[in-house]
C-alpha cells in the first residue's frame, strides 16, 4: 500500500470528463464565450494570443492545488493543453493527408495519471506548452482554400470537417485558460 506525501500535490484521477463538447461549435460556449463563428483563418493566431496568458497562470503561486475535488489544478490544465496540441496537430495532419480518416483514440484521464500532469516542473510545461502552441498554430497557418473542407471523424462516429476541427481545438485551448484557470 502506498500514500501520499503530505507535501506533494495530489495526482490521484480525476473523474472522467464525459460532456460533449462539440456543442460548442454549434452554440458556442456560454461559460467562456467561444464565439464559433470566429474566422477559422485566425486560429494560428488566436492559439499563440493564449501563450503568455498560459506563462502567467505557470508562475502563479498554487498552481497545484486543486480548487475543488473532481477539478484539475492549472498546472494540470496547461499539461493537457499541451499535449491536446500534439493530438490535434497529429489529428489535423491525418485530415490533410488521408481521405476521412478515422483519428487514433486519446484517453485525456489516463494521460493526465501516467504522465503525472501534477507534478510537472511548471517552468518545463510553459516552455512546451509555448512550442507545441505555436507548432499547432503554424499548421492551422498552413491550411488553405479547399482544405479546409477536408473531413475527419473521432472513432466515436462525431464528423469533423478541418474548419470545425480548428474551431473545437481553439475553443479547448481558449475555455481551459478563460474558465478553468482564469488566465
Amino acid at each position: 500500500m502506498t500514500t501520499e506525501r503530505a507535501d506533494l500535490p495530489d495526482t490521484s484521477p480525476v473523474p472522467p470528463e464525459t460532456k460533449d463538447w462539440t456543442v460548442v461549435l454549434e452554440r458556442g460556449c456560454p461559460d467562456c464565450g467561444f464565439d464559433p463563428r470566429y474566422d477559422v483563418t485566425t486560429t494560428g493566431d488566436r492559439a499563440r494570443d493564449t501563450i503568455e496568458r498560459w506563462a502567467t497562470v505557470l508562475d502563479r503561486l498554487g498552481m497545484t492545488d486543486r480548487p475543488r475535488p473532481g477539478t484539475w489544478s492549472p498546472l494540470e490544465y496547461a499539461c493537457h493543453v499541451r499535449d491536446l496540441c500534439r493530438v490535434f496537430r497529429e489529428r489535423l495532419r491525418l485530415m490533410l493527408d488521408e481521405e476521412n480518416p478515422v483519428f487514433p483514440d486519446w484517453d485525456q484521464d489516463a494521460a493526465a495519471v501516467g504522465e503525472q500532469y501534477n507534478r510537472q516542473d511548471p517552468y518545463e510545461v510553459s516552455g512546451e506548452l509555448a512550442q507545441e502552441v505555436r507548432a499547432t498554430a503554424d499548421a492551422f497557418d498552413a491550411v488553405s482554400g479547399e482544405q479546409w473542407a477536408r473531413p475527419g471523424r473521432r472513432g466515436d462516429g462525431k464528423d469533423f470537417t478541418v474548419a470545425s476541427f480548428a474551431a473545437y481545438f481553439l475553443h479547448d485551448v481558449e475555455h481551459h485558460l478563460r474558465f478553468d484557470v482564469r488566465g
